[in-house]
């Protein structure tokens, strides 16, 4: 089992649609998304502050399952985690905490989400409900990376590896969402509707293809402990 620090919410009426659910959130992120305002998570990785042992948040969990009616994976990103389908399969283990999983993730991972989806184990790994996270057009993703000290270093190679990662995120994003899609498991999409511009009728248009006939649900932005404090400095609620 992970030996992490996670973020618990004991309780929420809107992570798990139509249950009343948990939320452990699992550190860390290959994403930088200044507007993200889990910033403790992406940035204090494995030491958040405020985190507890995730034994400890499964503890606190046991002791409220009878009220709760699944549990939420979210971070971060949870598809970092080689032990994902070991902690999936605890939760849904009926010896234990016996609750539905749904898994909240950025689609950057589709060889996580591949396995994850073709485990036959006795109990099912499979998560019950997944929400993968549409930002902005597949094509624009190198935005969400930070470039590395030592990008321009002799040859470019620094800057042809970004570049690589950034090709290669695009077409993860594809793989996944076709993967969720095809999966059968209840799912939807979702964005933020950013300021400035920022997700534009272009993202839009790029990114219904990966939604296609599912689910896609747009949230307004609202600032606030953005992990660029320059979003912060956005007044107005986008809707």
């Amino acid at each position: 089992m992970l030996d992490i620090q996670v973020s618990l919410r004991k309780t929420s009426l809107v992570d798990y649609p139509g249950k009343i659910a948990a939320v452990i959130f699992l550190p860390g992120c290959n994403l930088r998304c200044p507007w993200c305002q889990n910033r403790e998570l992406v940035l204090g990785g494995k030491t958040a502050p405020g985190a507890i042992p995730l034994e400890h948040a499964l503890e606190q969990i046991e002791k409220r399952r009878k009220v709760l009616g699944g549990v939420v994976l979210s971070g971060g990103e949870p598809c970092l985690y080689r032990d994902l389908p070991a902690l999936i399969r605890r939760i849904k283990d009926p010896g234990r905490l016996g609750l539905p999983v749904k898994l909240d993730t950025n689609g950057t991972f589709p060889a996580v989400l591949e396995e994850l989806l073709s485990r036959t184990d006795p109990i099912d790994t499979r998560p019950d409900y997944i929400a993968m996270d549409l930002k902005i057009a597949p094509s624009r993703y190198a935005e969400l990376l930070s470039i590395p000290k030592g990008a321009d270093n002799i040859g470019g190679h620094g800057i042809a590896s970004f570049e690589s990662e950034a090709s290669a995120l695009a077409l993860g994003l594809e793989k996944s969402a076709a993967l969720i899609r095809a999966s059968g498991i209840a799912h939807e999409f979702r964005s933020l509707v950013l300021p400035g511009g920022f997700f534009s009728p272009a993202d839009r248009e790029a990114l219904a293809a990966l939604a296609g006939d599912s689910p896609w649900n747009f949230r307004p932005f609202r600032p606030g402990n953005c992990l660029d404090p320059a979003w912060d400095e956005y007044t107005e609620v986008q809707k």
